[in-house]
């Protein structure tokens, strides 16, 4: 999470619900619904009318790329399936540390290796000295790690740390729950060579200090990564990385959990390891 943007991770380099309720009167005009046979039948063609209206809806949604009625042509207009649908490939089963390793020399592997760089890099270990010089030496491309933790260093500082309501050393007060977790919600490559790919993660954040009097409540915020990797050693590893903000979808009427309910869910929920 960056110290500048309290909402997401340092970059260093250059950071409802819908309730239908059924009218009483006939929704095509006619007498307040009775009971007996002619309102089961109407009941009956209301459903039926649903259900054809919702077979006809996903038609519409899956119809993929074929032209529009009026044979215009709007393929480009409209994304395709791939860049939302997941490849199938299997997450990567080595780690280094705690952090997934080993993916694979394609964009893809990219993709899935930004992905969960991302979350290594927005976790609660990176306010920790020796957590966030390991989580480097993992993801940073080996000729840029010394860089790279010192750079963090700056970051992460031990006023930084107190203003998040933590001790000196990143860690939680006592009778307080530190939350800082990043989600990916998608990536894209917007650039490939054979050996290097520049990755963007769209991404969903929290952070804050769970606690009955914490002056920090855990929040929500949503920001973009882009990644610069480079094929090294063997795997994907971080050359730059740079943070912006969004794009937020409108916020929804979520009742805001507790403070012992979030500390519960950080400690009870675990992460995922990401495969494109």
């Amino acid at each position: 999470m960056s110290p500048g943007d309290e909402q997401g991770y340092t970059g260093y380099d250059d950071t409802g619900h819908t309730r239908t309720r059924l009218p009483e009167n006939d929704p095509y005009g006619g007498a307040p619904r009775r009971g007996g046979r002619r309102s089961s039948s109407r009941s009956l063609v209301t459903v039926v009318g649903v259900v054809v209206l919702l077979i006809a809806a996903i038609a519409f949604a899956n119809r993929g790329d074929e032209s529009s009625a009026d044979g215009s042509a709007d393929k480009g207009d409209r994304p395709k399936a791939a860049t939302t649908a997941a490849s199938g490939t299997k997450p990567v089963e080595t780690k280094t540390g705690t952090i997934p390793s080993g993916f694979a020399h394609t964009e893809q592997g990219a993709q899935s290796a930004a992905a969960n760089y991302a979350v290594a890099l927005g976790s609660a270990e990176m306010f920790n000295k020796a957590g966030r010089d390991s989580i480097l030496q993992a993801v940073i491309t080996p000729s840029g790690i010394s860089d790279s933790e010192a750079a963090f260093d700056k970051a992460y500082t031990a006023a930084f740390n107190k203003s998040l309501g933590l001790n000196d050393d990143g860690s939680a007060p006592k009778g307080y729950t530190f939350v800082s977790r990043t989600s990916p919600i998608g990536t894209k490559v917007t650039a490939a060579t054979s050996d290097a790919a520049t990755v963007e993660v769209w991404c969903s954040g929290i952070l804050g200090l769970a606690g009955d009097k914490s002056t920090n409540p855990v929040t929500n915020s949503w920001f973009t990564i882009t990644m610069k990797l480079e094929w090294a050693a063997n795997d994907w590893k971080i050359i730059t990385h740079s943070q912006k903000e969004g794009p937020a979808p409108v916020p929804g009427d979520d009742r805001a959990a507790g403070a012992d309910e979030m500390s519960k869910a950080v400690n009870e929920y675990g992460g995922f390891t990401y495969a494109r």
